[in-house]
């Protein structure tokens, strides 16, 4: 492949999810699969919490022609943090215990098998979203600089479910922490009033939904609008304040037909500012991450990640054309 990708680093995190000695051989399958194709492939475990980021940053000091990020949600927030506003490309391989881009591009959630979309997926340049702390509210989770994130954001009950799951419960049962937690806190949460400013309107809320992608979490779907390659947020908010309408809301969010209950508001944006509307501290989160509380601003920058985008049947649709960011790894133009 004489115009490809000829070697890349594989982010992987050797503690996302279950079965993770099954996990690590469909990984070194991986790396075997890539190689075979002509693509040299390093392994870069994890190590500590945000140390995806740092391993991506130097993969881009090092001219790396690729970096693949092996793991969850999380994992992907980190790497995209690293690579962010510089031409390294991305890849996934999906594991971890959730993982949306995967679902988002219809990448099986086979390692073997993605890995073998990747030597002829094509590239895209994509916008990505970042979270700016507002009025010095900086934390380790929240740099001043802000942080950037692929799929989606929130704030409100499903920030206070991110921010109250039990680190290791999740790696226990999964998914299911985030269904525990979220019972929980559909008991015990005040539904604090959010002020959404966007589109020079201000809105009252009590969650806002911040989407780059369709899907949000699980089987579910929140901001249908949401295109991963315009340069654009969906945002979809919901104004009711109890608990019976929020639970309510379950059966509609199953069936596809959240937008028809009243309270429900979406429109689309390139940025917003959210802070509570009281005294009551409203949590956020980024890619299933915690990032601390209101206010923020959410904003798109465009240009800003170089994405590889499988083809075919089981994975996204191929770009249109190609230009010198859009291109087959491996194929002469």
């Amino acid at each position: 492949m004489p115009n490809g990708i000829k070697d890349a680093l594989l982010i992987y995190n050797p503690t996302s999810g279950r079965r993770r000695a099954r996990r690590f051989a469909e990984v070194e399958q991986a790396v075997r699969i890539l190689r075979e194709a002509g693509i040299a492939t390093e392994l870069a475990p994890t190590f500590a919490p945000n140390s995806a980021t740092q391993i991506a940053r130097h993969a881009v000091e090092q001219r790396r022609g690729m970096v693949i990020a092996c793991g969850g949600d999380g994992t992907i927030n980190e790497v995209v943090n690293g690579l962010a506003l510089s031409q390294t490309p991305m890849a996934v391989l999906p594991s971890g215990t959730a993982n949306i881009l995967a679902k988002e591009l219809r990448i099986p959630w086979d390692i073997p098998h993605a890995a073998r979309m990747i030597p002829s997926a094509a590239l895209r340049r994509i916008a990505l979203g970042i979270v700016v702390p507002l009025n010095g509210n900086i934390s380790a989770a929240m740099p001043r600089e802000g942080r950037y994130f692929l799929s989606v954001a929130g704030a409100g009950p499903d920030g206070a479910i991110v921010n109250g799951v039990h680190a290791g419960l999740k790696k226990h049962i999964g998914i299911f922490a985030y269904w525990a937690e979220g019972f929980r806190q559909l008991m015990r949460y005040n539904f604090a009033e959010i002020r959404v400013q966007s589109r020079g309107e201000d809105r009252r809320a009590t969650i806002v939904v911040v989407g780059r992608t369709k899907h949000y979490g699980g089987p579910f779907k929140i901001t249908t609008g949401a295109d991963l390659f315009e340069d654009s947020f969906e945002f979809v908010t919901y104004s009711k304040s109890s608990r019976f309408a929020y639970a309510s809301c379950l059966p509609s969010l199953w069936t596809g037909k959240l937008r028809l209950r009243e309270g429900i508001a979406a429109w689309k944006a390139d940025h917003s500012i959210c802070e509570s509307a009281g005294e009551h501290p409203v949590y956020a989160q980024v890619d299933g991450e915690p990032v601390g509380r209101l206010p923020l601003a959410f904003r798109i920058v465009p240009d800003a990640l170089s994405l590889l985008i499988p083809a075919g049947p089981a994975g996204g649709p191929a770009p249109p054309h190609r230009t010198q960011t859009q291109h087959a790894l491996g194929t002469p133009e």
